[in-house]
């Protein structure tokens, strides 16, 4: 498919015109393959068309629904930070050092993904995440935050003495 700037239900017909039938041309050659006699289960072959089957609904998705991209190579851009960062993660001391610096990289990188300032996200959950109620916690993640709280965001105390800090120059 051409690279156009459609948005909304232009994008979802045009993919539907001219994705759709490539993408159900390639299920059928997928089930054809795995349904024929001789590969056995171990091939590799036959375990990447079952990985296909078994998925077939949401990489359909974007077919529908034109808000969802056709890859992730945005996602796997703004997380390759991680990767990047394992090599200084050696110096974590611990395995769950690590694993909590991993977490706290991916809520940095959700939320730049968001369009959200992480220090602002980080300052304002820290505050509330001691007297918000726990079957409400979904709403801390970064992109239920933004709908719900990032127009009045709770400030650290520090930031006044910033502020007082930077008059004072």
């Amino acid at each position: 498919m051409p690279q156009k700037k459609l948005a909304g239900v232009q994008k979802r017909d045009e993919r539907q015109t001219q994705a759709k039938p490539i993408v159900e041309r390639f299920f059928a050659w997928v089930d054809e393959r795995f349904e024929a006699q001789g590969l056995l289960p171990s091939n590799p072959l036959t375990k990447a068309l079952a990985y296909a089957r078994e998925r077939r609904g949401g990489l359909e998705v974007y077919l529908s629904d034109p808000e969802v991209p056709i890859d992730t190579n945005h996602l796997e851009r703004a997380l390759r930070a991680i990767p990047m960062g394992r090599r200084n993660w050696l110096f974590c001391w611990t395995e769950l050092g690590a694993r909590h610096v991993g977490i706290l990289q991916s809520l940095i990188v959700t939320c730049r993904l968001h369009d959200i300032n992480p220090y602002d996200y980080l300052v304002d959950v820290l505050q509330r995440v001691g007297q918000h109620p726990a079957n409400r916690v979904p709403e801390l993640t970064p992109r239920m935050w933004k709908k719900l709280f990032a127009a009045t965001p709770l400030r650290s105390p520090l930031a006044s003495l910033g502020k007082i800090a930077a008059d004072a120059v």
